[in-house]
């Protein structure tokens, strides 16, 4: 690289199981211009597809085994030695099915994003699509936040709404906020990369600003 080149921000994702998001933000890096490098893709899951995926685009893979672990600090402490070796600048949670220490999450705070399907502070944790089906929900979605030590309780950067259709399942709501993962999450991870978002004490910053609200990608 020349000298006259800035480094891109370096981006670690962190997955479970098949790695659509990894994709949808593997594909949008590649574009001109995208202000951010995946360096790196981890898994506590050995047999991820995930795993396949950033094989195929050349990206740099670790496994942390939870099953190999006595208890979530032993976890969290071989996974940060992993992530303090890649140095990146943004460590994004794509399907990333553990929960983490408090310890972890100050650790490496205002670096840490979470996608999670539902729109938040509605159903936190898991069976998020069936919960929206059963309480009557009209709409239903997606949120990106900032992770802090409560679970799924960081400041939300962005959300995005799907209508819930008489007729739907969880699977094909889960279908339908898939869709709307895949458009919002390179978004978010530009924004970051750009410098424009950033964890404030309590709340997100947008440009230097307090945001109100989050970021809101319509249905359409």
């Amino acid at each position: 690289m020349k000298a006259d080149q800035p480094t891109l921000p370096k981006i670690l994702v962190l997955a479970s199981g098949s790695g659509t998001n990894f994709q949808a933000l593997m594909d949008a890096s590649r574009e001109r211009g995208f202000p951010g490098q995946i360096i790196a893709l981890g898994c506590n899951q050995p047999k991820a597809f995930a795993l396949e995926r950033a094989a195929q685009a050349n990206v740099e893979t670790f496994v942390v085994n939870h099953k190999e672990f006595g208890s979530r600090e032993e976890f969290d402490a071989a996974l940060t030695a992993h992530i303090l070796r890649h140095n990146p600048d943004l460590i994004v949670l794509a399907g990333f099915m553990r929960i983490l220490t408090p310890d972890f999450a100050r650790a490496f705070r205002g670096k840490l994003i979470n996608i999670h399907p539902s729109l938040l502070p509605k159903y936190t944790g898991l069976n998020t699509h069936q919960r929206a089906l059963d309480a009557g929900d009209r709409t239903h979605g997606v949120s990106i936040h900032f992770i802090t030590e409560e679970l799924d309780g960081g400041p939300v950067i962005a959300q995005a709404e799907v209508a819930v259709a008489p007729e739907d399942s969880s699977e094909t709501l889960a279908d339908k906020v898939q869709q709307k993962e895949h458009l919002l999450y390179p978004i978010v991870v530009r924004w970051f990369c750009e410098g424009r978002i950033q964890l404030g004490r309590d709340q997100v910053l947008f440009d230097g600003h307090v945001m109100e609200s989050p970021m809101r990608l319509p249905d359409n």
